[in-house]
């Protein structure tokens, strides 16, 4: 819960500092953000007007690092080809090739026991995490584990198997 002192403190100084963050960022609508941010972050804390300073260094941390993941987007951004981007194009054949080793994949799966084919398809094709699992199926995490090594060992036999045809 802010103090009163903050709070006061929030008032009187948040154009300036909306000002000044709005200097290094660029942006109106961040530097509003993020001086409501610094403002929260300092909330917990017994802050009283001798610490205007600690609100200001806060804030201007803020904008740095809000500037600083800007950049680091950007460059990323920049520097991603669009072939990066886009799905590569896949000729018939080998999408054909990749479905059936895929349905051979499914169809072996069944080979396996019913609790560790759905946790394996639980965790790879609804992308849940093991703690999830454990709790959808009502068993330990240590299961799910235990459970997911055994169906990825099947899964790399299998595929060993298969390359040697």
């Amino acid at each position: 819960m802010p103090t009163t002192e903050l709070l006061r403190l929030y008032t009187t100084e948040q154009s300036r500092l909306r000002r000044l963050v709005q200097r290094i960022t660029g942006s109106s609508e961040s530097a509003e953000d993020i001086v409501h941010d610094a403002f929260l972050k300092l909330s917990g804390r017994d802050i009283g007007a001798a610490d205007l300073g600690l609100f200001v260094r806060t804030a201007q941390n803020l904008a740095r690092d809000t500037k600083r993941a800007e950049r680091v987007r950007y460059t990323y951004a920049a520097h991603t080809a669009e072939e990066q981007i886009a799905a590569p194009t896949v000729a018939p054949d080998q999408a054909m090739a990749s479905r059936q080793e895929l349905n051979g994949l499914f169809d072996a799966l069944k080979s396996l026991p019913q609790r560790t084919q759905r946790i394996f398809l639980m965790s790879k094709l609804d992308e849940m995490t093991h703690p999830q699992i454990a709790a959808e199926l009502g068993v330990s995490v240590s299961t799910v584990e235990k459970e997911m090594i055994s169906a990825l060992q099947f899964c790399r036999a299998w595929k060993k198997r298969r390359d040697l045809f």
